[in-house]
């Protein structure tokens, strides 16, 4: 054995010895407090967030002290017109994109899972180029399109680049789905007197609803939070709520109470869809 095997033998060693030589109770106490900075970690600046909501405007930069909190910035924010409907307009986007990428990314990934020959292997090389393309390089002649398709600050014009993108990604997510469930049953089905198509639709997806859910919950909220396209591919016409949050920033400063206001009503939402989605995400990515 070289001397270099042995001084890496007699590290890991000493390392395994402070760790087993911790009491459970120790290690248990480590662990939680490990457990809690990463908590805090992330917590801590929506925390901040809400309670920048509540400020007013003269206190917003001392929001450390004081007692002064207000729900007057949650007000004036749903009284302006812009803002409601830059709500109604994501959730319709993020809703119809989810539907869409789902219809194709379920029966892409399946193609993908279940068979072999020039086509699906054409098409899972397309689809890894054109994710190998930065996300950014898409942008502008994506604007260029939907202005000489004349969908430029409509809903299509932003609807078909996120399902372009979810397609890019989520087929390979559903060819590891497929790829997890034994295609046995999908045979006996056919033999039965099923089709192919007929044994997609009975035996093959009602077996993915947990990996189909948790995609829809990703693409609902990658959908919801996308900053990129809305700001590019939309006007006055189609607002999006991620970027009428930047209408609090003008020539005079920065509405951090309101801005904060608008962020907290769009969190709202995700957080919504996140706590009531978690567990189908848990278990469709298991399996």
């Amino acid at each position: 054995m070289s001397a270099v095997t042995s001084v890496e033998l007699k590290a890991d060693a000493r390392s395994e010895d402070f760790f087993s030589a911790l009491a459970p109770g120790a290690r248990a106490a480590l662990f939680a407090l490990a457990a809690t900075a990463v908590c805090l970690l992330f917590t801590f600046p929506v925390f901040w967030l809400v309670l920048t909501s509540l400020r007013p405007a003269s206190g917003v930069f001392y929001v450390h002290r004081g007692t002064e909190f207000t729900i007057d910035n949650f007000h004036e924010v749903l009284s302006q017109e812009i803002v409601l409907k830059a709500l109604f307009n994501s959730f319709v986007i993020s809703t119809a994109a989810t539907v869409l990428s789902l219809g194709v990314t379920a029966t892409s990934g399946y193609m993908l899972s279940r068979f072999k020959g020039p086509i699906p292997n054409t098409w899972f090389s397309l689809i890894y180029i054109f994710r190998c393309v930065p996300y950014v390089a898409w942008v502008l002649p994506l604007y260029f399109v939907t202005q000489q398709l004349h969908i430029f600050d409509t809903y299509w014009g932003l609807l078909f680049p996120h399902v372009a993108v979810h397609i890019c990604f989520f087929s390979w997510i559903m060819k590891g789905f497929f790829d997890g469930i034994d295609p046995s049953m999908e045979y006996a089905a056919m033999i039965d007197g099923c089709s192919r198509w007929g044994a997609f639709w009975r035996v093959a997806m009602p077996t993915a609803v947990p990996g189909l859910t948790a995609l829809a919950i990703l693409c609902w909220l990658y959908t919801w939070n996308e900053f990129l396209f809305a700001l590019i591919l939309t006007s006055h016409e189609t607002p999006i709520l991620t970027v009428v949050m930047a209408q609090f920033v003008h020539e005079l400063g920065m509405e951090w109470n309101l801005m904060s206001a608008t962020a907290v009503i769009a969190l709202v939402p995700a957080l919504i869809v996140t706590l009531f989605g978690q567990r189908y995400v848990i278990r469709g990515l298991r399996i």
